[in-house]
């Protein structure tokens, strides 16, 4: 299997890439697919609650381009409705989701998004850093435009390469721009040249991480092997298996509908009465386990623990509880 292969998330689309620089290039192609010479001036909606959407209205404004922010309380996810209103009264050019939002642990319903969008003559783009390979997801059946991920999650590859991939009608958008992209480290047409995907001779652009290629498909070729069925199954049931264990405990699921929560991150109510760096600093001190607190929104209100890739597995779910039932003993409690 080529490398370029490996990387597609469709088989339908014909744009495909995996760029250097993990998270700081996932940002970066945002900013190239979200330039204003590309889609126009008055284009984008980014629909979320987590970090990274609050983050997108500061450094994609300066670029020109007119955002449109709908948020929801942390812990619910949009619904048809949500979407079709915001649609509606801004007419974007393309909207921006989350699948999988780490930050608050939800995992976000996509059926109906793409048709609603291209309904509205709207590009879906979708961001699926923290659940591609742990959570159901179909490109070509919900009609997703644009979808970018991360190697160093499920995909249990080293951080610094980020698979994206492009629906014809994305990559139609993009090679009809009257102007450059702002930046050429981003501009998608050197990019697909040098992936092999516009039938031309390559011309230099860079010179690629070539080891995390490597590492990269060789996680995607373990994926492959076990089958995303069963890698799905197989999040399903350990974070289940988490979840339980976790009421067992007196604790306290942050997103209160089931299916909503996400089988890759798990968050937990911070518990009445203790501080939460408390117990992910007795965590780490006792256990040389490394969970985490909020981010953005959700900051300060929750504990995310993750079960990624390798890291998803009975034995360490069974860890994690024993090493929170310790922290909940010696962690101090204040009097309410």
């Amino acid at each position: 299997m080529a490398a370029a292969s490996a990387v597609t998330m469709t088989t339908k689309a014909r744009g495909r890439a995996a760029r250097n620089g993990g998270s700081e290039i996932a940002k970066k192609q945002r900013e190239s697919i979200h330039s204003p010479s590309i889609l126009g001036t008055n284009y984008l909606s980014i629909l979320g609650t987590n970090y990274l959407s609050i983050l997108g209205t500061n450094y994609l404004s300066p670029l020109g381009a007119k955002v449109h922010l709908l948020s929801k309380p942390p812990g619910e996810a949009f619904t048809l409705k949500d979407v079709e209103k915001g649609l509606a009264e801004h007419k974007p050019t393309l909207l921006f989701i989350t699948h999988g939002e780490s930050s608050s642990g939800v995992v976000q319903p996509l059926d109906g998004f793409g048709e609603l969008c291209h309904r509205y003559n709207c590009l879906l783009l979708v961001d699926s850093v923290a659940s591609i390979g742990g959570a159901p997801l179909y490109m070509d059946k919900q009609g997703i435009d644009i979808l970018y991920s991360g190697s160093q999650k499920v995909l249990n590859a080293p951080p610094g390469t980020a698979p994206i991939s492009f629906s014809e009608a994305a990559t139609k958008k993009i090679f009809s721009r009257k102007t450059k992209p702002p930046s050429l480290y981003v501009d998608m047409s050197w990019l697909s040249n040098y992936w092999g995907c516009d039938g031309k001779p390559r011309m230099y652009h860079h010179t690629g991480p070539i080891t995390n290629f490597f590492t990269l498909r060789e996680g995607l070729a373990i994926l492959a092997e076990q089958g995303l069925e069963n890698s799905w199954n197989m999040h399903r049931e350990n974070t289940l298996r988490l979840h339980k264990g976790l009421e067992a405990l007196g604790l306290k699921l942050f997103v209160k509908d089931p299916a909503l929560r996400l089988p890759t991150v798990t968050t937990i109510s911070v518990p009445e009465g203790y501080e939460w760096r408390d117990i992910i600093t007795y965590l780490m001190k006792n256990h040389s386990i490394e969970i985490t607190g909020g981010l953005g929104p959700s900051s300060g209100k929750v504990l995310r623990i993750g079960l990624m890739g390798y890291n998803s597995t009975k034995t360490n779910v069974d860890r994690v509880l024993d090493a929170l039932r310790d922290a909940l003993k010696h962690c101090p409690r204040s009097k309410m």
